[in-house]
C-alpha cells in the first residue's frame, strides 16, 4: 500500500516540479525524469510560483496532505514567507461521504435511529472537510426546539491518517538523511507535531471541552459569543453544538453595506486575543476567517461568533508573564530587557552572551520601527525575533508558534476591517494594566491564600529538607 502511495507522491512531485525547489537535486533524478516525460510539467514553472506548486501538489494528494500543509503553514519559523502564505490558502473542502454512512454512525453512537433524537436532520451536509462533515438539525430540550450543528468524524479516517502519517515519517527520515542541512528544520519532529494535532482533532469530546471552556471564559461578553455544547449528545466521533448565525468576517461587502462599526470590530479582535492570552492562558488557535462570523443584529455593537474548537493553545504562567514583559519591552524598544527576559525564561541558554543577543534583536527591530506604528506588524516582529533567537539555540515552543500564528490572523483580519488599526496603542494599556494587577498586594494575597494549604501540608517536611540540603552542601 505504501509503495503505491509513494509512487503517486513521486508523480505529483514531478507534475509540479518540486524537484526544482529542493536542493541538492542529484537525489531527485527519478522525479526529474518523470517530469520530462510528462508534457503538462513543461510550463508549470512559468504558470505558478514555487509556493503555488507546493499548494497544488498537496491539494492533489488528498485531504490528509491538505491538513499537513495547513499545519505546516503555521511553522513560519521553518518556511520562507512566500511558501507559508501560499500554504495558508489551502482549502479544507473535500467531497462528502454518503449520508447513509453518516446516519449509520449516529445510530451506532446513540444505539437508536438518528431521527428519534434529532428533528429536521438535514438530508445533505452543510460542509465537508478532511476530518469531518457537518449537518444541521433541531433538538427538543425542555420542550424547546434548539437548532444545532452535528459534526461527524469521517468513517475509517484513523486508518487513512495512520498510513499517511507513517509515510510522512518515512519521507522525513529520507529527507534528513539525504539533505543534512535540513536537520535544523527537524522534519521528524514537525511530523510528530502534525500527528499529535491531527489525532487531537479526531477526538470530538476534546473539542467539546475546549468550546465549553471558552464559552465559560466569555460568558455575557459584549465582544464574542461561543456556542453552547450539548454534552448529553456528544461522543468521541460526534459533536452536537448550538447553531449560530452571522456574516462571515471576510464578507467585507456585506459588513459595510449593513453599516457595521468596523473600527470597533477590529479593536474587539485585539482585545479578545489579549484577554485569552493574558487573563485565561487559553486561546483559540485556529482563528482564520472561515472560523469567525459576526453577529450584525446591532451594527453599532457587532459581536464575533467563533466556531471550530479543535486547535487551542495554552500557556504556562511563566510563559504568560515573560510574553507580557516582552511585549511591553518592545513597546519601549528596550532590547536589553528583551534579551534578559529570554535568558531568564530559559528560552535561550544561560550561557548566551546578553550583549550579542541584544545587538541581534536591535538589528531585527530597528528597521521595523522606522514605519508608522499603524503599519507595523507585531506578528511579523515576533516571527523575526523567533528566527533570530534560533541562531542562539532557542527551541521555539509549539504554544508560542500557535500564539504567533493566532496573532498574525487577528492582526491581518483587524487591518482588513479597519486599515488604521494601531495594534500597539490598543494592546499597550491592556498589558500595563495586567502587569500592574499581577504585582498588586491584592493579587499577592490571593496567591498566598491559594498556596497556603500546600505550604502547610509540606511544612512538616521542611526540617528534613533543610538537613539534607546542608548535608549535600558539606559534601562539596
Amino acid at each position: 500500500m505504501q509503495f503505491w502511495r509513494a509512487i503517486k507522491i513521486a508523480r505529483v512531485a514531478a507534475r509540479y516540479r518540486l524537484d526544482l525547489i529542493l536542493k541538492p537535486r542529484r537525489w531527485l533524478v527519478p522525479i526529474t525524469l518523470l517530469a520530462w516525460l510528462h508534457p503538462r510539467c513543461w510550463r508549470v514553472c512559468q504558470r505558478y510560483t514555487r509556493g503555488e506548486r507546493i499548494r497544488l501538489a498537496l491539494e492533489t494528494l488528498g485531504p490528509i496532505f491538505v491538513k499537513f500543509g495547513q499545519i505546516l503553514s503555521t511553522r513560519r519559523d521553518l518556511l520562507p514567507d512566500d511558501i507559508s502564505d501560499e500554504l495558508a490558502k489551502l482549502q479544507d473542502c473535500v467531497p462528502p461521504f454518503s449520508d447513509a454512512e453518516a446516519y449509520a454512525i449516529l445510530a451506532q453512537a446513540y444505539q437508536k435511529p438518528a431521527n428519534e433524537i434529532f428533528i429536521d436532520l438535514s438530508a445533505t451536509p452543510l460542509a465537508s472537510a478532511s476530518i469531518a462533515q457537518v449537518y444541521t438539525a433541531r433538538l427538543i430540550i425542555d420542550q424547546q426546539h434548539e437548532e444545532v450543528i452535528i459534526k461527524i468524524i469521517r468513517p475509517n479516517i484513523k486508518k487513512v491518517i495512520h498510513q499517511d502519517i507513517q509515510l510522512l515519517f518515512t519521507i522525513a527520515k529520507m529527507v534528513q538523511r539525504l539533505w543534512p542541512e535540513t536537520k535544523r528544520l527537524r522534519p521528524k519532529e514537525v511530523v510528530t507535531e502534525i500527528e499529535k494535532t491531527i489525532f487531537n482533532e479526531l477526538d470530538l469530546l476534546r473539542e467539546a471541552a475546549n468550546a465549553s471552556q471558552l464559552r465559560r471564559n466569555f460568558v455575557d461578553s459584549p465582544m464574542i459569543y461561543v456556542p453552547k455544547v450539548y454534552w448529553d449528545h456528544c461522543r468521541e466521533n460526534v459533536l452536537v453544538i448550538e447553531r449560530i448565525y452571522g456574516v462571515q468576517v471576510s464578507d467585507f461587502k456585506t459588513l459595510r453595506a449593513k453599516k457595521v462599526d468596523l473600527e470597533k470590530l477590529a479593536k474587539y479582535g485585539v482585545e479578545i486575543f489579549m484577554t485569552q492570552v493574558f487573563r485565561d492562558r487559553f486561546f483559540h488557535a485556529d482563528m482564520h476567517p472561515g472560523n469567525v462570523f459576526v453577529d450584525i443584529s446591532d451594527p453599532k455593537n457587532p459581536k464575533y461568533c467563533a466556531v471550530d474548537f479543535g486547535i487551542m493553545g495554552t500557556l504556562t504562567p511563566e510563559d504568560q508573564y515573560y510574553l507580557a514583559e516582552n511585549f511591553l519591552a518592545f513597546f519601549k524598544r528596550d532590547y536589553y530587557r528583551i534579551a534578559q527576559l529570554h535568558i531568564d525564561s530559559g528560552w535561550v541558554g544561560k550561557d548566551t552572551r546578553i550583549d550579542e543577543f541584544e545587538a541581534a534583536i536591535r538589528t531585527v527591530a530597528e528597521p521595523i520601527f522606522q514605519k508608522p506604528l499603524n503599519e507595523i506588524s507585531f506578528a511579523q516582529l515576533l516571527l523575526r525575533l523567533f528566527q533570530t533567537a534560533r541562531h542562539f539555540n532557542m527551541e521555539v515552543q509549539p504554544q508560542l508558534l500557535l500564539l504567533q500564528k493566532t496573532l498574525l490572523n487577528i492582526e491581518g483580519l483587524g487591518r482588513q476591517l479597519y486599515p488604521q488599526l494601531d495594534l500597539w496603542t490598543t494592546a499597550k494599556p491592556y498589558l500595563e494594566t495586567w502587569i500592574r494587577e499581577r504585582m498588586s498586594p491584592k493579587n499577592l494575597w490571593r496567591q498566598i491564600k491559594q498556596n497556603l494549604p500546600l505550604w502547610l501540608e509540606q511544612l512538616p517536611q521542611l526540617p528534613e529538607l533543610i538537613y539534607q540540603a546542608l548535608k549535600q552542601f558539606n559534601k562539596k
